[in-house]
C-alpha cells in the first residue's frame, strides 16, 4: 500500500501541482485548505505524512505542528514561501521533519517525502544491526564498525550518533541536538556541537571534508543521510 499523504495548503495552484506530483508517484492523498480542517483530518484519517503550508488563512502552520506533536510523531514536511532561517528553525524545533522552501522542484520534494517516510518506519529495536554505506552499528552491543574495523566512540559521540539514528533523514536543529545529548543548560553552545560533529565525521566518513552521511543544513543544524 502506498502511503496516504495529507496536503494542508490554501493555494489552489500549489495543490494542483502537488496532486499531479503525488499521483504520478502512486501516492494517495487528502486535501485541506485551512488549519482547522487539516487538524480534523489528522485525527480522522491518521495520514502517513503531512505536507504543510505555514501561511494558512485561519491560523499559523506552526500551531498545526504544535498540535499534531501533542499526540503523534507522523512525519511533517513544511512547504512555505517563508525562506528565512528563523522560520525553518521554528518549524523544526516544534517537531517538523523537514522544510522545503517555495518554489521547489519535483525531485527535491519527492526526496524529502521519501526520507521522512523512511524515518517513520525505521527499525531501531534493541538487538538490531544497522548497515548504511561502510558503517555497521550493533545497537545492543554498542559496537560501531567502519569498513569492517571497529571504531571507538566516546560516550558523548555515541549519544549524538544515537540521536541521529532515531531520526534518519530528519533535519535536526542545533538546539534539538544540544538538548538531547547535553541537556537544556547547553543550548547556546553551538561550537561545542560542531566539535563533536567533526569528530564523528573523522571516525565514520570516508572523506570527512565532504561527508556523505552527516550532512550540514547551513544555519540550521544537521541530518543523517543513510541512503
Amino acid at each position: 500500500m502506498k502511503p496516504y499523504i495529507l496536503i494542508i495548503e490554501d493555494d489552489p495552484q500549489i495543490r494542483r501541482f502537488l496532486r499531479a506530483t503525488l499521483t504520478a508517484e502512486g501516492y494517495l492523498y487528502y486535501e485541506a485548505v485551512t488549519a482547522a480542517d487539516g487538524l480534523n483530518q489528522v485525527d480522522a484519517r491518521r495520514p502517513d505524512l503531512i505536507l504543510l503550508d505555514l501561511g494558512l488563512p485561519d491560523r499559523d502552520g506552526l500551531e498545526v505542528i504544535r498540535r499534531v506533536r501533542e499526540s503523534s510523531q507522523m512525519p511533517i514536511v513544511v512547504l512555505s514561501a517563508r525562506g528565512e532561517e528563523k522560520d525553518k528553525i521554528a518549524a523544526l524545533d516544534l517537531g517538523a521533519d523537514d522544510y522545503v522552501a517555495k518554489p521547489f522542484g519535483v525531485g527535491e520534494l519527492l526526496a524529502r517525502i521519501r526520507a521522512a517516510l523512511r524515518r517513520s518506519s525505521a527499525v531501531t529495536a534493541d538487538g538490531t544491526v544497522l548497515h548504511f554505506g561502510r558503517i555497521e552499528i550493533d545497537l545492543e552491543k554498542r559496537v560501531v564498525k567502519v569498513a569492517g574495523e571497529e571504531v571507538h566512540l566516546t560516550p558523548n559521540e555515541y549519544r549524538l550518533l544515537q540521536v541521529f539514528l532515531r531520526y534518519p533523514g530528519k533535519v535536526l536543529t542545533q538546539r534539538q541536538l544540544l538538548n538531547e545529548v547535553w541537556g537544556p543548560n547547553h543550548l547556546d553552545q553551538a561550537q561545542y556541537l560542531r566539535v563533536y560533529i567533526a569528530q564523528l565525521r573523522r571516525k565514520l566518513e570516508a572523506d570527512p571534508a565532504r561527508p556523505k552521511h552527516l550532512q550540514t543544513e547551513p544555519g540550521i543544524g544537521y541530518r543523517l543521510v543513510i541512503d
